[in-house]
């Protein structure tokens, strides 16, 4: 079992910073995410979008944003169940929790902080009848390991930034790639549409547009694919395939959190935002994006503000008996439980005379 001080659901770029602020207080962090890999929308599904509203950044890719947040919170060495659902949240009789995930890793924490942004994520199916056989079978919807794909023959569906950055990636990894949109136009970043183009005319990557797979076909295993171009003249074609990679985004749902207890309105989390933003739930806690109260904006910079005043709660709820005095960062420095120390170097004034 996993023991933390904070469990944070969702590891977003709210549920990221929580782990800073809740550093700063010398609390541990740990956090779940259904996705493979931290960052939330920010990684999945618009990584090269840019962000206007950060402060201090009059632009900054979505990208980069995570990855300085992953940066910022190194030091303070937080833990990662990734690629796992929280499905259960159990409340035991010392006020503590146990949150389980949908493949049984359970967790143990005193405060638990729902950061799920939108809720969980569900990949976005296409509408082939027999996909869910080939699930784990030649068919994914997340790319966890690129290195599964190795010279293999490999069909990617899609014509967002996902699916073309993962074009570009699998051009130096797979045997074959060929990238397959149902329009000519992409919806990706200009630079990405531009490579995959560049690619293409090297022999890297075979463009397939005006079409759509909508058949798969295979014994155990799959094998392959059917593709109908939107010209009759063309017809359908099949194409032998190792993998099949339909990316279409994700679905947010608020999933098994929803069942937990919580008091919900409009699919979002009502929380008391006058204080510390925790929930019907003592010790559980709901910001960013999944959480509602009168005035709620959704914005990135209002999860971060509110990460950092439900961790000072969270640190009561923990040490009742000690008083934090809050030390600005600029004066006491960020310590790391690395060993780490950042601090303001120290002026030596001398008098004269």
């Amino acid at each position: 079992m996993i023991k933390t001080d904070i469990l944070i659901i969702g590891a977003g770029p709210t549920g990221l910073f929580t782990v800073f602020e809740a550093g700063l207080l010398k609390l541990k962090t740990h956090l779940i995410d259904a996705l493979p890999q931290p960052g939330g929308q920010c990684s999945e599904i618009y990584p090269k979008k840019p962000i206007y509203d950060i402060p201090a950044f009059p632009e900054i890719k979505a990208g980069d944003l995570v990855d300085n947040l992953m940066e910022q919170i190194k030091p303070f060495e937080p833990g990662f169940t990734l690629g796992e659902r929280a499905e259960t949240l159990e409340k035991q009789e010392d006020g503590t929790f146990i949150v389980t995930t949908n493949k049984g890793t359970q967790h143990h924490a005193p405060v638990v902080a729902v950061a799920g942004g939108l809720g969980s994520f569900e990949p976005r199916k296409p509408p082939i009848k027999n996909i869910a056989d080939y699930e784990d079978k030649g068919v994914s919807y997340f790319i966890k390991d690129p290195e599964v794909f190795r010279h293999k023959r490999v069909v990617i569906a899609g014509g967002g930034d996902s699916a073309l950055d993962w074009a570009i990636y699998l051009a130096d990894v797979a045997a074959e790639v060929a990238l397959v949109h149902r329009r000519q136009e992409f919806r990706g970043a200009l630079d990405s549409v531009e490579r995959v183009s560049e690619l293409a005319k090297l022999g890297k990557i075979e463009m397939i547009t005006n079409a759509e797979v909508v058949g798969l076909r295979g014994e155990d295993n799959l094998e392959q694919v059917v593709i109908r171009h939107k010209d009759e003249a063309r017809g359908e074609e099949l194409r032998e395939v190792d993998d099949f990679i339909p990316l279409f985004g994700l679905s947010p749902k608020l999933g098994p959190i929803g069942s937990w207890g919580l008091e919900i309105e409009k699919n979002a989390i009502k929380v008391d935002n006058s204080y510390d933003y925790q929930t019907n739930i003592p010790g559980v806690y709901a910001i960013g994006d999944v959480n509602t109260y009168k005035g709620k904006l959704k914005l990135i910079l209002s999860g971060f503000h509110e990460a950092a005043i439900m961790c000072q709660s969270a640190y009561q709820r923990i040490y009742p008996d000690k008083k934090y005095i809050l030390k600005y960062t600029t004066v006491g420095g960020v310590e790391g439980f690395d060993g780490s120390k950042k601090e303001a170097k120290k002026e030596v004034v001398q008098s004269i005379g």
